[in-house]
């Protein structure tokens, strides 16, 4: 036992000292425990205090709620814990306990217990270290597994032997590796190697819970980490082997094509440099998904992967329900993405007309930005003067299309003209008509024919329509 936090300095976090004299009018033995001891050592910011006592988790987190005005109470009753959410802090009581597990599921039988059983069934070491509230021994630290230690030594390890505490709750394999990844921590050989060994057992964990460990992954500082060690341990061919499909390099007649899959991870840590958009990084992911499926050899040319952006787009939705991901704007943001992730820079090798930027703009949308540093990202090579050289004829894109927005405003295109217009002012139904001659305008408006206004706009509407035969009430 030692001291992390003087007891001057414990008494000054927010919520600790009312939730110790509530703790010590009921006689509860109490303890602060678990991310929030980790992050005092490492000096990392968080909202998010658990408490463990000896007894009733519940009924401590009521009193609490009394002492703590304007305080909301959520009980868990079935897994016996409670939550409390005062100002910007998350506060979670529970009672200290034992676990054991069956082998088909990760949802443990519990018993009461000790402070020593709960600190037993703590996933790591860093995560099994308690701070004593009670007043004989006030600010103590209990770390049994010395997981002071591993924080220097910047380790992930397994308080009990590494295989039963993963094939218990195969979740925690996932939760290594997040850790690692967050912290910029190395995983301890024996801990790494329980991994390896119980890569089968993730099947009895939900995807959902899966799909949120890997989207704590992708949203660290390098992300690359992470899916490097779901890589080497083999975690990443059970959860997401498409991408698993990337890796590796074939050749033929001498020529080669780049490792797509180190590629990818390269993409993901430049957009992460700049972005902490998760659908932005799930669009640097899946950039390159398809090509495996398109991948041909062309004894001229060598390998090819022609129409792997739209084929990746197509593949986006399936990706996202096999992985549990939402099926909403987030996945249509990633689709689109990855749809366009080759046009500014298919821009750069040809004269930049004006048209041609007016359709990105129009088909980038309000995500034009966000597709620009996908592109951006995407530019990789060891070749530092062919980089340079991409960058540079990059910025003239983007100048660009800041010169052509300004003019036009097709960013946030809305067509001049609607379909209802067109019905109102030929007195017609909705039929192909309306449709043909709603493209034919907007097609105009970008090949910068007719400028995005309405006067223009109205009279190619009436033009057309004249052409085809229709007649305006107006008899303009």
């Amino acid at each position: 036992m030692s001291a992390l936090i003087s007891p001057e300095q414990l008494s000054s976090i927010p919520s600790i000292a009312p939730i110790t004299q509530v703790a010590n009018a009921l006689g509860l033995e109490t303890y602060l425990i678990g991310g929030y001891v980790r992050d005092l050592k490492l000096n990392r910011p968080s909202q998010d205090l658990d408490f463990v006592c000896l007894g009733s988790g519940i009924d401590l987190a009521k009193a609490v709620t009394k002492k703590l005005r304007g305080s909301n109470l959520t009980v868990f009753k079935n897994f016996g814990t409670a939550m409390v959410k005062w100002q910007n802090l998350q506060l979670e009581f529970v009672g200290a306990r034992r676990e054991s597990y069956s082998r088909d599921s990760r949802k443990p039988i519990v018993e009461d217990g000790s402070l020593e059983d709960d600190q037993n069934r703590r996933d790591f070491t860093i995560n099994a270290m308690a701070i004593s509230l009670n007043k004989s021994n006030f600010a103590t630290l209990i770390d049994p597994f010395d997981g002071i230690a591993d924080l220097k030594k910047k380790q992930i390890r397994t308080p009990l032997m590494a295989g039963l505490t993963f094939s218990d709750d195969p979740l925690r394999m996932m939760r290594a590796i997040r850790f690692a990844s967050q912290l910029g921590f190395d995983i301890e050989a024996a801990t790494f190697e329980g991994i390896t060994n119980n890569i089968d057992r993730i099947s009895i964990v939900s995807k959902e819970r899966i799909a949120d460990e890997l989207n704590k992954i992708i949203l660290s500082d390098t992300p690359s980490y992470g899916f490097k060690l779901l890589f080497h341990s083999g975690l990443l061919k059970k959860i997401f082997p498409r991408m698993i499909a990337l890796h590796g390099v074939e050749e033929i007649d001498g020529k080669t094509h780049k490792d797509n899959f180190y590629h990818t991870l390269q993409v993901l840590d430049n957009v992460a440099k700049n972005s902490d958009n998760l659908w932005l990084r799930w669009a640097a992911i899946l950039h390159d998904i398809a090509k495996p499926a398109t991948k041909r050899f062309n004894k001229k040319v060598g390998w090819t992967f022609h129409g792997h952006e739209d084929k990746g787009s197509r593949m986006v939705p399936g990706i996202f329900r096999e992985m549990k991901l939402p099926l909403n704007e987030n996945m249509n943001f990633v689709k689109k993405l990855v749809r366009l992730h080759l046009r500014p820079i298919a821009l750069v090798k040809d004269h930049i007309t004006d048209s041609a930027i007016r359709r990105l703009l129009f088909d980038a949308g309000e995500d034009i930005d966000d597709l620009m540093l996908l592109c951006r990202a995407d530019i990789t090579s060891k070749n530092h003067a062919r980089i340079e050289k991409y960058l540079n004829n990059f910025k003239k894109v983007e100048e660009k299309l800041i010169s052509v927005e300004a003019k036009d405003n097709i960013k946030a295109f809305q067509p001049p003209i609607t379909g209802q217009m067109i019905m109102t002012e030929f007195s017609i139904s909705p039929c192909r008509e309306v449709g043909n001659i709603k493209d034919a305008i907007r097609e105009a408006i970008l090949d910068g024919k007719i400028k995005n206004n309405y006067d223009e706009a109205f009279n190619m509407m009436l033009k057309i329509g004249k052409q085809i035969g229709l007649k305006s009430v107006n008899n303009n």
